[in-house]
C-alpha cells in the first residue's frame, strides 16, 4: 500500500482511506456484519485511515468503527469529527464550536470508539458564532492532554484556514473534492500547500455517481440521502449523466472501472492527498482499491480536464440549507 503524509505534524496515512459514514446512515442498504467485514478486508489490503464522525448515525457508526478495530488499533489511523449537534432521536441542532461543547464532543467519541486517543480530530463544519482561534485553542488543549493525536478542519475556507493554523498546526483539511467538485481548485488547494496542509478529498466518486451505477434517479432506494441531492435530481442528473459517459469512455480505454479512473485522477492530483472512497461492501472496496493501479501521464490528465472541466457538474453539491455551512 502507498502511503502519503499529511501536515508537517508526523501523520501519515494509506494513500486511499476508508469513509464509513453509509455503514450507519445515510445510504440504504446496510448490514453491520458486512460493513465489518469490509473495514476488516480494507485492514488486510493496507488500508490504515478509517473515516468516521459523532454524527453518522447518532454515535453508532463510532461504536461500529470502534468493534471492528479493537484487535488491530496499531496499524489504524482513526479520524472522526466534531461539530455536527444531533439529539438522540436524530434532529439536527445546529453547529457547535464552543469549547466546553469541543470537550464533551471528544469525551464522548473516545469512549464509544473504545479508544485512550484519537489519531485525527476534526471541526466537521465551522461554528460562525464562535471565533476559530477559540475552537482550536480548545482542540489544542486536547492535544495537550493526550486525547488526540493531530487537528484537522473540515469544510473551512482560506481566512479560517490560516486563523485556526496560527493557533495550532492543523494537518488535515476534509472537503469534497472529484471530477464533478473541483472548487476547492481555485483558493483551498493553493492556501493548504502554501501552509503544509494535507488535503482529504471525501466524496471522490461523488457520492457513487461517477461509478456509473446509477442510470435514472429511480436507480436511487426511496430512503437514500441521495434523493435530497441537487445533483441527483430532474435535469441536473440528465446531464451529469453525460458526464459518466465521458468518464465510462476514458475508463475503457485506460482497462480500468470508471470508479479507478475517478479516484486516480484524485490521487494523480498531489502527493497531499488521500481520498476517503465510502463504502460498505468488500467488492466495492476491492474495485476503489484498483485505482492505485492506474497510472494517468499528462495527456490522459489533458483529456480529462478537457471533457470534464472545473464547473462541468449541474446542480449544486448540497441543497440550500447545506450550502450554507460550507467554506465558512
Amino acid at each position: 500500500m502507498q502511503t502519503r503524509k499529511l501536515g508537517r505534524q508526523g501523520l501519515e496515512v494509506s494513500a486511499v482511506g476508508l469513509g464509513c459514514m453509509g455503514m450507519s446512515e445515510f445510504y440504504a442498504g446496510r448490514d453491520e456484519a458486512e460493513s465489518i467485514a469490509t473495514i476488516h478486508r480494507a485492514l488486510d489490503l493496507g488500508v490504515t485511515f478509517l473515516d468516521t464522525a459523532d454524527m453518522y448515525g447518532v454515535g453508532a457508526n463510532e461504536e461500529l468503527v470502534g468493534r471492528a478495530v479493537r484487535e488491530r488499533r496499531e496499524w489504524v489511523v482513526v479520524a472522526t469529527k466534531f461539530g455536527n449537534v444531533r439529539g438522540d432521536d436524530g434532529s439536527f441542532k445546529g453547529i457547535s464550536g464552543r469549547p466546553e461543547y469541543v470537550r464533551e464532543a471528544c469525551d464522548a467519541s473516545l469512549k464509544r470508539l473504545d479508544l485512550d486517543v484519537i489519531d485525527l480530530y476534526y471541526q466537521h463544519r465551522v461554528d460562525p458564532q464562535v471565533p476559530i482561534e477559540d475552537t482550536v485553542g480548545a482542540m489544542a488543549e486536547l492535544v495537550a492532554a493526550g486525547k488526540v493525536k493531530y487537528l484537522g478542519l473540515s469544510e473551512a475556507g482560506p481566512e479560517t484556514i490560516r486563523r485556526a493554523h496560527a493557533t495550532h498546526p492543523i494537518s488535515a483539511l476534509q472537503t469534497e473534492y472529484s471530477l464533478w467538485s473541483r472548487d476547492p481548485e481555485a483558493e483551498i488547494l493553493p492556501t493548504l500547500r502554501e501552509l503544509g496542509i494535507g488535503f482529504v478529498p471525501y466524496s471522490p466518486l461523488g457520492r457513487g455517481f461517477l461509478t456509473g451505477q446509477f442510470k435514472t434517479p429511480d436507480d436511487l432506494p426511496a430512503d437514500d440521502y441521495r434523493r435530497n441531492s441537487p445533483r441527483f435530481q430532474g435535469e441536473a442528473f440528465t446531464r451529469n449523466l453525460d458526464l459518466v459517459a465521458e468518464i465510462e469512455r476514458l475508463a475503457s480505454e485506460k482497462g480500468c472501472t470508471p470508479a479507478q479512473l475517478a479516484l486516480a485522477w484524485v490521487l494523480a492530483q498531489g502527493d497531499d492527498v488521500a481520498p476517503i472512497p465510502g463504502t460498505k461492501r468488500r467488492k466495492y472496496l476491492e474495485d476503489n482499491l484498483g485505482a492505485l493501479q492506474v497510472t494517468l501521464d499528462q495527456a490522459d490528465l489533458a483529456r480529462i480536464d478537457k471533457v470534464l472541466p472545473a464547473g462541468a457538474a449541474a446542480g449544486t453539491r448540497y441543497p440550500e440549507a447545506g450550502m450554507a455551512t460550507l467554506n465558512l
